[in-house]
């Protein structure tokens, strides 16, 4: 749980999402799992989580658009596109082949590197894509994996559900008339719209898109517009509600698990054998 925790705060404050797979892999190599192994648990994490953001992105964006949304619904389905066909081809490549590191990527890590270290970099990234590919074809086979799978989606599913009833609440708690599926579909939009490498954790992309998707905008706001809006208020302080609270307790968890109890008398205890 901790390392789930601590890894989305590494997530939370990378632009596009991206980094808590790494914390997660490491703390599971760390504790005797195979890196394959390892690279699988947290590539399933993140099938689960984009294709049911995806989803619920395409959905978003074919409401608004019915809803004389144009703009904004366009504008979410055109960023949840690569997103959702980059991992889908990462999933049906990985079920019936090894993917290796491309050859530009490998020349450029080249030019960068001495010819020893880049030679282990991508000897030990290509044997790992190797075991993932191997965990791939083997679990998506066994029914308790896509089971799991399975289970992993319908969580991720709630989350979303969760974060659009908190929403909800808020702005019924300051007299703003959102009905729930709107507010569903607004945050799960904000999601979506956060992918977009430009700001930390999706700072001001998830703000602005749930105020585009709520206003149900047909072309490009000015900002004066997002400004002089009444439902500003309520949207910065679900955003504070959502992610600079739930920000903290993450931060807790990445503490413990690397300045813990645990990792603090590993230090002293080979610290003492140097000594001796």
């Amino acid at each position: 749980m901790n390392a789930r925790i601590a890894g989305e705060f590494v997530t939370q404050t990378t632009p596009s999402f991206i980094g808590g797979e790494i914390v997660r892999i490491a703390w599971l190599v760390k504790n005797g799992v195979s890196t394959g192994k390892a690279a699988w648990v947290a590539t399933a994490e993140i099938i689960a989580d984009v294709f049911v953001g995806s989803i619920l992105a395409f959905i978003a964006g074919v409401v608004a658009i019915f809803s004389g949304g144009s703009f904004i619904g366009i504008l979410i389905i055109i960023v949840a596109i690569p997103t959702f066909g980059f991992w889908f081809l990462v999933v049906v490549l990985s079920a019936n082949r090894n993917i290796q590191l491309p050859k530009f990527s490998s020349s450029l890590i080249k030019r960068f590197l001495s010819k020893e270290r880049s030679d282990h970099l991508i000897h030990s990234t290509n044997a790992t894509l190797a075991d993932l590919c191997k965990m791939s074809r083997e679990n998506f086979t066994s029914f308790n994996s896509v089971k799991v799978l399975s289970v992993g989606m319908a969580i991720t599913f709630v989350a979303f559900v969760f974060q659009g009833l908190s929403f909800l609440v808020l702005a019924q708690a300051v007299g703003e008339h959102v009905g729930f599926f709107q507010s569903f579909m607004a945050t799960s939009a904000a999601t979506a719209l956060s992918t977009l490498p430009i700001t930390i954790g999706g700072s001001g992309l998830a703000e602005l898109g749930v105020w585009a998707y709520i206003t149900n905008i047909s072309s490009i706001p000015q900002l004066t517009d997002v400004l002089n809006s009444s439902q500003l208020s309520v949207i910065i302080a679900w955003r504070i509600a959502t992610y600079h609270i739930p920000l903290v307790i993450m931060w807790i968890a990445l503490m413990r698990i690397t300045i813990g109890k645990d990792s603090i008398a590993n230090q002293i205890k080979s610290k003492n054998l140097d000594n001796s």
